[in-house]
């Protein structure tokens, strides 16, 4: 029922540009029970914020049937990640774009987008402990912790790069991907952050 109410919610939204004004409206055209509605969903807000979690699931569950993705390194599974997520959204990007003023206007503190937040994170943190156990990651105390929001904020960055986007196949942010993701595990790996840290240490002492 979940998935049914989510597609009605994309197909209403493309065919009005805007969310209808309540639950009996939007059932009475996907032609649902109220009832049926309520069982999944307590408002029309959720059915919006939970598609962004959809596109997330369907990405994971993807790449999980995938025997190759499991025996990636932790920066190669996250490549995989951005890559197959943007091919989930081109297969909705009229959706996205209309969406595109509640996006851009500051994704930061998007209430549409804090569900997608949370498992989003949830999943980089597995990402963090595969990477940490391999050395592909260093863990530093008070910084660690950061690492996930920090990669929700490149996150942001890769879907607003992508929403502007004009180039053909959107080459443009596959190569922005790849680099996004080759830089934040080179800053977070054993040499380049802890030379930033030292070297602040330093400039630090010398005042």
């Amino acid at each position: 029922m979940k998935e049914l109410i989510r597609k009605g919610f994309i197909k209403q939204y493309l065919e009005d540009g805007k969310t209808l004004e309540s639950v009996y409206a939007f059932c009475k055209k996907l032609k649902i029970e109220e009832d049926s509605f309520y069982k999944s969903y307590n408002s029309l807000e959720m059915v919006e914020k939970d598609i962004w979690v959809g596109f997330h699931d369907e990405t994971l569950a993807t790449l999980n049937a995938d025997v190759t993705y499991q025996n990636y390194s932790a920066r190669e599974k996250l490549l995989a990640y951005y890559f197959s997520l943007i091919h989930k959204f081109r297969q909705n990007r009229s959706y996205i774009l209309l969406q595109k003023k509640k996006i851009e206007m500051d994704l930061m503190k998007n209430n549409q987008l804090t569900s997608f937040k949370k498992v989003f994170e949830e999943y980089v943190k597995e990402i963090l402990t595969q990477a940490i156990g391999e050395k592909e990651v260093i863990e530093r105390k008070y910084i660690s912790d950061k690492y996930p929001y920090g990669f929700w904020l490149q996150l942001l960055f890769v879907v607003n790069y992508w929403i502007k986007d004009e180039s053909p196949d959107f080459e443009q942010t596959d190569a922005a991907i790849e680099k996004a993701v080759n830089l934040s595990f080179r800053l977070i790996g054993e040499n380049t952050l802890d030379s930033i840290i030292d070297f602040g240490k330093f400039i630090l002492q010398r005042k």
